[in-house]
């Protein structure tokens, strides 16, 4: 039996903020070269629905689906993109026929589940033959920034205890090739990208937001509950986001591991 998925992040405002400055380009550019018109895509954890959109658009007349397991996230989405549809469902078992999709797409999916093996088995099932399922996820251990604050330190070792304490790998990007050949695939092609935060703007936004999530996400809530930080110590990490934030030499780079899985 699968341990059921705990969502690290949950879905406070900081975090659905984060979420929605996503794109294909930013967050799924490996997998333009595959795009084009009239293909059909189904968007695991589509979240916001920023992707999926980005996705309907490029792909037009195709059809384009996003769902995801949180019902208000996906009503949230299909308010803000009544063009695109969007649904509720369980990438363990997925209400897909067989072979339906041109292309199963997952940005930051299987990071949070305990089977990700199990989930891109069944994304598998649903690709049509010689389609493709594709996925990109961070690797957490690899993020670096600059200056170097022991308060970050801090940060990244709770969040990797945090997310590992709820059946989640938070490194997933390093191991997607090695899940996707678990999972039946043997045309797989595994390439890397980052995020990277250095302009005012982008610091700011970056910083302030880390700052938000830390103190009143589901992911610091549930470091003070079961006794990892205290709430002081999370507001000092919050302080050194925003320190960071303000440096005018201020720099952070995210790392991402990308798969493309031909069936």
């Amino acid at each position: 039996m699968t341990r059921p998925t705990v969502y690290t992040h949950g879905h406070h405002e900081s975090v659905l903020r984060s979420h929605r400055w996503r794109t294909v380009e930013n967050s799924a550019g490996y997998l333009i070269p595959h795009l084009r018109q009239g293909l059909s895509l189904l968007d695991v954890g589509c979240g916001p629905g920023t992707i999926t959109a980005d996705f309907a658009a490029r792909l037009a007349p195709g059809r384009v689906r996003g769902i995801d397991a949180a019902t208000e996230v996906v009503a949230a989405a299909q308010r803000d993109y009544p063009g695109v549809a969007f649904g509720v469902d369980d990438v363990y078992r997925l209400q897909e026929a067989d072979g339906s999709w041109d292309i199963v797409h997952a940005h930051q999916v299987l990071q949070h589940l305990a089977n990700p093996v199990a989930a891109l088995t069944e994304m598998r099932r649903v690709v049509k033959p010689g389609g493709l399922v594709a996925a990109r996820d961070v690797v957490y251990a690899a993020c670096t920034w600059y200056p170097e604050d022991p308060r970050l330190d801090r940060w990244l070792a709770l969040y990797d205890e945090v997310a590992r304490a709820n059946g989640g790998e938070p490194d997933a990007g390093k191991v997607l090739l090695s899940w996707a050949r678990r999972a039946g695939f043997t045309d797989v092609v595994a390439t890397t990208s980052s995020w990277c935060f250095a302009t005012p703007a982008d610091r700011t936004w970056w910083g302030h937001l880390w700052a938000d999530r830390i103190t009143s996400s589901a992911f610091g809530h549930q470091a003070v509950r079961e006794g990892r930080a205290t709430a002081a110590e999370l507001a000092d990490i919050a302080d050194a986001w925003r320190a960071w934030s303000a440096a005018e030499d201020g720099w952070f780079a995210m790392l991402h591991g990308e798969i493309v899985c031909r069936r």
